[in-house]
């Protein structure tokens, strides 16, 4: 059966692949986001999922037009990188606003069942230094998928969370940069921040994570989390194994 399905950020990268897949297969695709980059036979809603209101008015057209809804995928978010004390508390704000209540805002549970999404990170469980914003957006993501899964089963809503590792997309380009503070702790955050851009741009392509997670919108039954990359995945079972200190001393000489 043909599925409605929704998709936020779907205007590139992993949200536009996982788009096209779905689509491909004959499913009804809504993708919300800001830009309008025609992708042939996906609706495209010119959202910003951080206005509770825009989405809600996004997603009630969606229900007019359509009846129901099957799917929401919550792929929209963005980076920054920075020295914690000196990262704006506005700008803070505005990386939870998109990351994490862009997911809070489109939860659907008036669809009486389903499927959601939400797209976390490898680096919201295991937090990176001068990307401290992005990976508490993204733990929280995962915080807030695991408690909604627990809460809404009862409604027959399935809820998991996708922790992707390193993703070659616009997403390295797109990141907000900040060098203040660096001569200060020694060059440390733009080695970092370099680092982290080399293992992005050599990552897994989008067409590969967007496949991953189209398929997962349409499993039968899911899991509360999952790891895009074997790599990833073993990086995962060594850190539930690893003493905290040995984890943490071995981020700190990989991106400190």
């Amino acid at each position: 059966m043909n599925k409605v399905i929704i998709v936020t950020g779907g205007s590139s990268g992993i949200g536009r692949a996982a788009c096209t897949a779905l689509q491909g297969q004959g499913h009804r695709v809504y993708e919300f986001s800001r830009r309008d980059i025609p992708n042939n036979g996906v609706t495209h809603m010119g959202v910003d999922v951080s206005d509770e209101n825009a989405v809600k008015a996004a997603v009630d057209e969606v229900y007019s037009r359509e009846g129901h809804i099957d799917v929401l995928i919550n792929n929209a978010g963005f980076g920054i990188s920075g020295v914690i004390e000196l990262t704006d508390n506005a700008d803070a704000q505005r990386l939870m606003d998109g990351n994490l209540m862009g997911a809070v805002n489109a939860y659907m549970r008036e669809a009486g069942g389903g499927r959601i999404v939400n797209l976390s990170s490898v680096a919201g469980a295991l937090t990176l230094p001068y990307q401290a914003w992005y990976s508490i957006s993204k733990a929280a993501v995962l915080a807030f998928s695991e408690s909604l899964r627990n809460e809404v089963r009862q409604f027959g809503i399935s809820v998991c969370a996708v922790l992707p590792g390193d993703i070659h997309t616009g997403f390295t380009q797109a990141r907000e940069k900040s060098d203040c503070g660096d001569s200060t702790y020694g060059g440390s955050l733009s080695r970092s921040v370099k680092s982290m851009e080399h293992d992005e741009t050599n990552g897994i392509s989008a067409d590969t994570a967007g496949h991953f997670i189209a398929k997962l919108a349409l499993k039968k039954r899911c899991k509360p989390r999952y790891i895009i990359g074997n790599k990833y995945r073993l990086f995962m079972a060594l850190a539930d194994l690893l003493p905290n200190s040995a984890v943490s001393w071995i981020i700190g000489k990989m991106y400190g």
